[in-house]
């Protein structure tokens, strides 16, 4: 058991800024971290893997998960339905693993109410432009597709205040690292401890 409480780290961005892949990779480099797989109602794309981007069920699954409270959020995004699984989400914390999760706005407020402790995280673009060209370079959606989430993406960003930390992503290494000295800094919050303080002989 560790000497201090586990605490979420949520991390919103627009579509296409590379919040799942950063995510990941910061629960690659710290050890203690978990990176919790949202459940999605939208289709795979041909580079995903089920279980491991996604965990990919239909609508009725899902439906019937949110009514048996099994999602510790969920929230609809352009018309598909994504979850955080309650039980994966609660005893990874629980175990004093700390959880590293990518949602969109309604998800993150939603954690936002019930672990008020948590860690919040809003990912920019280096500008609208640079987004356009990342979503460009997915060629997994239509222009108009690309369009809508374009305009999705300003009314967004409108709301970065609400998060504890923005970070813009214009070098992947460099926005890896912001987000780990993050989650280090808030490791050694003297809130996060356990029991009194005190210094081992």
């Amino acid at each position: 058991m560790s000497n201090r409480t586990s605490f979420a780290i949520v991390v919103s961005a627009p579509s296409g800024t590379g919040k799942t892949t950063l995510c990941r990779e910061v629960a690659r480099r710290i050890e203690g971290i978990r990176y919790s797989v949202s459940c999605t109602t939208r289709e795979k794309r041909p580079d995903e893997l089920d279980g491991k981007d996604y965990r990919f069920i239909d609508l009725d699954t899902f439906k019937r998960w949110v009514k048996e409270e099994k999602f510790v959020e969920w929230a609809t995004y352009q018309g598909s339905h994504y979850g955080t699984l309650r039980e994966e989400f609660v005893s990874s914390l629980n175990e004093g693993i700390d959880v590293i999760a990518d949602l969109e706005i309604e998800g993150a407020r939603r954690i936002m109410q019930l672990y008020p402790d948590g860690v919040f995280v809003y990912i920019l673009p280096p500008s609208t432009r640079e987004l356009k060209r990342r979503l460009e370079q997915r060629h997994s959606e239509p222009a108009q597709q690309i369009a809508e989430r374009l305009l999705k993406a300003e009314d967004e960003m409108r709301h970065a205040k609400e998060y504890t930390y923005v970070v813009v992503n214009k070098e992947f290494d460099k926005t890896v690292e912001a987000i780990i000295s993050i989650v280090r800094a808030e490791r050694l919050k003297s809130a996060r401890l356990r029991g009194p303080l005190g210094i081992a002989e």
